[in-house]
C-alpha cells in the first residue's frame, strides 16, 4: 500500500467499527453515540460551513442542531447504513478532504476509529480493551504527522514533554522552562512511552483509554495530565 493511501486504509477502519458497534453506541467523544459521530464526519467532508460553531460561539447552537438532525436520521430503518455508506465514499476530487486527504484525514479518522472501538469497550461487561496491529507504513505516516504538530498539542504543559516509541524513533516536542513558575518551582520533563498509535491518542486527549506510559516527577506528570489527560 503506498503511504498516500493510509488514510483511505483508515476510513475503512472507522466504517468497519461503527458498522460493529451500531448505531447507539458510546463513544470517547462526550456526548456523542455512534450516529453523533457518523454524522459529524459526513458535515465535515459534505457540508464543512456547518461546523463553523462547532468549538463554540454564536453559532454554536445551529452547527450542534445540524449535527443532532442528522444523527437523528440513523434512528430510522436504514437510516445508519445510508449515513455509513456516505462515510464510505471518498468526497469529490475537488474537495481540500479528497486532494489533500492524507493530511486532514488521517489522524482524523485513526483517532475517530479508536473512540469507537474503546468507547463499546468501555461500556461493555469487564472494558477489556485489544489494541490493534497497525502496519508499520501507518505507524511511519501516524509518526510523522504527529511529530510535526506535537508541539502544538503539548504546548499548554508546564514542563518539557518528550515522546518515545519502544524500539523506534522519539522526539523531545517541548523544552523545559528555564526559569521558575509563579509558585517558585522549576518544572522537568516527562517522558511519554507507547505504540505510534497510542501516543497520537494520548496527544488528543485520549490519554485515559491510550496503552502509554508517563514517567516523570509527580508533580510534573500532574500538571501535564491538568491540559492533556493521561493514563488512570
Amino acid at each position: 500500500m503506498q503511504p498516500t493511501s493510509w488514510h483511505s486504509h483508515e476510513r475503512t477502519a472507522l466504517v468497519h467499527a461503527l458498522t460493529q458497534a451500531g448505531p447507539d453506541a458510546p463513544t470517547l467523544c462526550e456526548g456523542w453515540r455512534t450516529r453523533h459521530l457518523a454524522a459529524h464526519m459526513i458535515l465535515r467532508e459534505h457540508r464543512p460551513w456547518t461546523q463553523a460553531g462547532a468549538g463554540g460561539g454564536p453559532l454554536q447552537g445551529w452547527s450542534q442542531s445540524t449535527l443532532e438532525d442528522l444523527a437523528a436520521t440513523a434512528l430510522e430503518p436504514g437510516g445508519y447504513a445510508a449515513l455509513l455508506a456516505r462515510i464510505e465514499q471518498p468526497p469529490p476530487a475537488w474537495s481540500p478532504w479528497s486532494w489533500a486527504g492524507e493530511l486532514v484525514n488521517l489522524v482524523e479518522y485513526h483517532v475517530h476509529t479508536e473512540d469507537v472501538r474503546r468507547g463499546t469497550w468501555a461500556a461493555g461487561p469487564g472494558g477489556s480493551e485489544r489494541t490493534r496491529d497497525l502496519p508499520p507504513g501507518l505507524q511511519d505516516a501516524l509518526w510523522s504527522q504527529l511529530r510535526r504538530a506535537a508541539a502544538l498539542f503539548y504546548r499548554r504543559s508546564p514542563g518539557g514533554v518528550v515522546l518515545v516509541v519502544p524500539g523506534g524513533p522519539r522526539a523531545a516536542v517541548k523544552a523545559p522552562p528555564s526559569r521558575p513558575t509563579s509558585d517558585g518551582r522549576l518544572p522537568g520533563t516527562v517522558v511519554i512511552t507507547g505504540e505510534v498509535g497510542e501516543l497520537v491518542l494520548h496527544a488528543f486527549g485520549r490519554g485515559a483509554r491510550a496503552g502509554v506510559s508517563v514517567q516523570g516527577d509527580v508533580a510534573d506528570r500532574e500538571a501535564l495530565d491538568a491540559v492533556v489527560p493521561g493514563p488512570r
